[in-house]
Parts: C-alpha cells; sequence; structure tokens
C-alpha cells in the first residue's frame, strides 16, 4: 500500500479517536442533567464553551500547523485530548457539592477541550495538501470526515455502555488514554513531507509532486497567509460552511436527547439508533470525496465542488424537515439519517475548495473555513434556549433554512483563479 494511504489510514483512526473524546459529552448531558438539574439552556451553555475556544482559534491553529508542522502539532493535540477529557469527569467530582460549581468546572474543562482541538482539522488538511497530489485532496479530507462520523457514531452504543454499566464520570476515564495512545502512534509513523519518510519511494514522491504550479510550493512569503485567509473565496466558503455546520452541530449536540426526551426512546435503545445517522453519514462523506475528485478532475474544481455541495444542501433541507416532521419514530430516525448523510456529503468539497484557494497555506485557509464552520456551535445556548421555549419541531426545522442558504452560496465561489489550474489536476 502507498505510504500516503498509511498515513490517511493514521489519520483516519485520529478522527475516529478525536470525535469520541470531544462528543462523548453529548451522551452523557441526560445523566449530567439528571445529577445537577441543568435546564436545556445551561446545557447549552457548557456545550458552548467548547464551540468559542474551538470557534475563533481555527486560524491561529492553522498558522501553529504551518509553523510546527503535522507531525509535532497532531501529537501535542492528541495527548493533550486525553488529559481533558479524564480532567471532564474528574473536575466536576471536586465541586459537586453545587450545581453551579460543577457547571463551572465543565465550562472551564471543555474550553480548554476546545482549544486543543481547534488546530486538529486545519492541520490535517495541511497534511492531505503535502501528502496527496491536487485532485485527491476531496477524497483524503471526506475520509478524514468517515472517521469523525464513525468516532461520533461509536459514541452512541459504547459511552451509554459504560455510563450504564460504570456511570458518566466513568465512561470518561476509560476514554482518556485513546487520545495519548494515538498520539504516540502519528509521532511514531507521521511525516511533514513525504520525503522525509523513510519507507516512500521515488515513484510515490513524483507522483504526489505531479501537477503542481510553483505557487504550490511550501515557501514563506511574508504576510501570504494573511492575504490567504482575506480571500473572498475563502470567506464566503466559510459563510456557506457556517450554514452546513448550524445543521451538523444540531445532530452533534442534541440528537440524542432528542431521541431520548422528544421520541421517547429508552437511554440504551437511544444510544443504538445514534448509530443510524453517523453510520449513514460515514459512507456519504466517502462518496462526497470521490465525487468531488471526479467532478474536479473532469469539469474543473469550481463546479466541481460546487455542484456535488449544492444538490447536498438542498437534499438535507428536504429530508431535515421529514425527519422532525414524521410520525413514527423509526422512520424519523430514517429520515434525520439521510439529512445527516447530505451533510457530511460537503465535507469533501468545502475541504478541498479551501485546499485549492490556499495552496501552501491551506491551514490558513482551513482554519478560516473551520472557523466560520464552527461559530455555528455557539449557537448551542440559543438552540437550547429554543428548545426549552419553541419545542424540538420548529428548533430542528431551522436547520432546512440554513441548508438552503449555503446552497445558494455556492453559486458566488471559485471565481478568482485557484491556486491550483484545472490542467494540473491528476488521478491519486
Amino acid at each position: 500500500m502507498p505510504v500516503r494511504f498509511r498515513i490517511l489510514g493514521v489519520l483516519f483512526v485520529m478522527s475516529i479517536v478525536n470525535y469520541l473524546l470531544r462528543n462523548n459529552l453529548s451522551i452523557a448531558l441526560p445523566s449530567i442533567r439528571a445529577e445537577f438539574h441543568f435546564t436545556s439552556t445551561e446545557l447549552g451553555w457548557i456545550l458552548a464553551s467548547f464551540n468559542l475556544s474551538y470557534a475563533f482559534l481555527q486560524l491561529p491553529g492553522g498558522v501553529f500547523g504551518d509553523m510546527a508542522g503535522p507531525r509535532r502539532a497532531m501529537t501535542w493535540l492528541a495527548i493533550s485530548w486525553g488529559i481533558l477529557t479524564f480532567f471532564t469527569g474528574f473536575a466536576p467530582a471536586l465541586m459537586a457539592a453545587s450545581a453551579t460549581g460543577a457547571m463551572v468546572s465543565l465550562i472551564v474543562v471543555r474550553f480548554l477541550l476546545g482549544v486543543t482541538n481547534a488546530p486538529l482539522y486545519p492541520v490535517m488538511a495541511g497534511a492531505f495538501e503535502r501528502w496527496f497530489p491536487p485532485g485527491g485532496w476531496a477524497f483524503a479530507n471526506a475520509f478524514s470526515s468517515a472517521g469523525v462520523a464513525l468516532g461520533q457514531a461509536a459514541i452512541g452504543p459504547l459511552v451509554t455502555f459504560l455510563i450504564v454499566k460504570f456511570g458518566w464520570r466513568e465512561s470518561f476515564y476509560a476514554l482518556a488514554p485513546l487520545g495519548v495512545l494515538s498520539g504516540v502512534w502519528w509521532y511514531w509513523y507521521g511525516r511533514d513531507q513525504p520525503e522525509e519518510h523513510p519507507t516512500i519511494t521515488a515513484e510515490e514522491i513524483a507522483l504526489i509532486n505531479a501537477g503542481r504550479d510553483p505557487v504550490t510550493s511550501h515557501s514563506q512569503q511574508r504576510g501570504a497567509w494573511r492575504k490567504v485567509a482575506l480571500q473572498s473565496d475563502v470567506l464566503l466558503l466559510a459563510c456557506g460552511y457556517f450554514c452546513s455546520n448550524y445543521v451538523f452541530y444540531m445532530f452533534s449536540n442534541w440528537l440524542f436527547t432528542y431521541l431520548v426526551e422528544s421520541r421517547g426512546f429508552s437511554l440504551l435503545e437511544g444510544g443504538f439508533l445514534y448509530v443510524f445517522p453517523f453510520f449513514t453519514g460515514a459512507i456519504m462523506t466517502t462518496v462526497g470525496g470521490l465525487l468531488c475528485d471526479f467532478l474536479c478532475r473532469r469539469i474543473g474544481p469550481r463546479w466541481g465542488c460546487a455542484v456535488p455541495a449544492m444538490a447536498a444542501m438542498i437534499l438535507v433541507g428536504i429530508f431535515m424537515l421529514a425527519g422532525v416532521y414524521a410520525t413514527n419514530p423509526y422512520m424519523a430516525v430514517a429520515m434525520l439519517s439521510l439529512c445527516f448523510g447530505f451533510i457530511v456529503f460537503v465535507e469533501g468539497p468545502f475541504w478541498a475548495a479551501a485546499t485549492y484557494a490556499g495552496g501552501p497555506h491551506t491551514g490558513v485557509a482551513t482554519g478560516v473555513l473551520n472557523t466560520g464552520g464552527n461559530i455555528a456551535g455557539l449557537l448551542a445556548p440559543v438552540i437550547g434556549l429554543m428548545i426549552d421555549h419553541l419545542g424540538w419541531l420548529p428548533t430542528l426545522a431551522s436547520g432546512s433554512v440554513f441548508a438552503l442558504i449555503g446552497a445558494a452560496l455556492w453559486l458566488f465561489i471559485g471565481r478568482q483563479r485557484v491556486a491550483v489550474s484545472d490542467a494540473t489536476l491528476v488521478s491519486t
């Protein structure tokens, strides 16, 4: 197997671990609510503390990754996830004398976890730009997103089992070592540049470098990252990604609570059904990446990214409405599974488009992209307030509006020259 696909495999596993450790809290929310009697709005503030640091440190995280290199950067990040996951369970125990103390401790730990999560995907996108040839970036980013979906899918049954068997705090203690182990594994196998890997062949290096314009060399021009960060295509992509992630965060933060509290499933049944949207997403995001790369090679990066993204976002709006209005709870899960499948279908197009725009400064471009996307996560208290005062149905239905806005924005993306010309795209 080519070394670049082994690198992709390690980063795929790291994506699974990342989502196990960052979103296991969403499964623990009913148990935490039962112990401390938090409202949905208060739970929203706990969720938003992660999203606050995560959203606004994307761009600094991308710059950090470009400077430190993927190998060191992702090693430090993964080890820190493990440490902070342990403290997610441990810190509230120190301040459990009052609900306020427990809430403050969770907010602080989750804020710090957001700090250490923020650079991951911009750094990972930068690694893919270095390790894969033009025309292969959408698949690499989409496949890492499949790891995200599988990690999120595993959270349901795994964390539910640990909570039921041992308790919600113990579920965090059990998963914490995975962060440290994944960081050590990446440092052992990963390299910043293909040429640095001891087992890569000259033929594979030539394939990776084929079709790159001189602009895509990894030179460090002074102030170049600022130009990339302010590029209109990058900013429009960030706006579109905000619309996409408005829906994504509804699933990521609130799906399990919705299944238990609104649809009436038990904890165990809800944990089992929770798998289906994210398992669907793991398949669909990979298909979306492959289709995007294929279309980019056939019709160019602009429409190769835009066509599948627009179609998918329209379908997201349709399936979201079908799911929330379904009278049968199992049909609702089926429709919401398709909705989530298409919301992550667009991961490859978004991240590939940002990579084409950013070139050697992919970390910066994708940092801006992910900043826009994760500002949506800051709306967790607003979503919680909407749930408390409006109910689940209109709250979730609002996702359809953002999906359609996100689809429309793609019409304006790609008018600038991308960093890699259409003619240079090659097969991976």
